[in-house]
């Protein structure tokens, strides 16, 4: 794919970044720590666009929304005490799951989510926390909510659009609060078969008050499964239950089959994953099943 770059660029604005982007006609391939450059090498590409100075490298607190900037990399996001602090670590977990820490001090999070991948590992638990994705496009930025964006980037719905800004809102907390990120993939450095982020909040004779769950690798992009979320709630956190929740998630899953698992192995995979990613939300919020 490379003998056919043109030129290579390094903006550093948006409004500059978006121009050359334009200026592609769809040839152009945007990179910040480019892990999944050579994944596109079927794809025609004229001219790079490197967004490492564009500034949006960064963690923010604004009130109580935590921005992270679209090229802050899995590392950072592993390593910072405003991550790590919300909901039980959950982005930092799944963040520390990508790949090696090479590919992590150079993979972005925007990276992750605008590549389209059905099994991308920061999706599900942006998802079960009810983040949000900015989007600058030629009349101007505007955010969305997360499972918009992952829907229509992966039908190609935002054409010369840049992901800026991943917006987190201050996840529920007080007493009896928990939150899980489950992983299964092939070897500890492959990418998941399935993946899942769960969350939930028990009163005290054990009802669950809230719960989320997403999922990820199971259909064509992440999404949350609201119909296992609604079945819980309201109702005795306990191993019947989950046994429930786990037949829904069977019944709401489409995988596929391909070099890594077939459908069958990757839906009954789903059923073990959500139980588990339950129980030790259910350990975190002081609960014994």
């Amino acid at each position: 794919m490379f003998e056919k770059v043109e030129a290579f660029y390094r903006p550093e604005s948006v409004p500059e970044a978006l121009r050359l982007l334009e200026r592609g006609k769809g040839q152009a391939f945007l990179v910040a720590g480019g892990t999944d450059l050579v994944v596109e090498a079927g794809r025609p590409v004229r001219f790079l666009i490197d967004l490492t100075r564009a500034g949006l490298s960064y963690i923010r607190k604004h009130d109580a929304i935590c921005a992270v900037g679209a090229t802050t990399t899995l590392a950072e996001l592993e390593e910072s005490t405003a991550i790590r602090a919300l909901a039980c670590g959950l982005i930092s977990r799944a963040a520390a799951s990508c790949g090696s820490v090479q590919i992590r001090n150079r993979a972005t999070i925007g990276g992750n989510l605008a590549h389209g991948s059905a099994a991308a590992d920061l999706a599900t638990p942006l998802l079960a926390l009810d983040a949000s994705a900015l989007v600058a496009g030629e009349h101007g930025r505007r955010r969305m909510r997360l499972t918009d964006y992952l829907a229509r980037s992966h039908g190609d719905e935002l054409p010369h659009c840049l992901l800026v800004e991943i917006g987190i809102p201050e996840p529920p907390h007080g007493a009896r609060c928990g939150w899980s990120f489950q992983k299964f993939g092939r070897t500890e450095i492959d990418i998941a078969l399935v993946n899942a982020a769960a969350g939930l909040q028990l009163d005290t004779h054990g009802r669950v008050k809230w719960a989320r769950l997403a999922l990820g690798a199971v259909a064509e992009f992440p999404f949350r499964v609201r119909g296992v979320e609604e079945l819980m709630t309201g109702r005795e956190l306990d191993l019947a239950l989950l046994a429930e929740a786990g037949k829904e998630v069977m019944r709401a899953v489409k995988p596929i089959d391909d070099l890594r698992a077939t459908a069958e192995f990757r839906r009954e995979l789903c059923r073990v994953l959500v139980g588990r990613a339950f129980e030790e939300c259910a350990e975190h919020a002081g609960y014994s099943l």
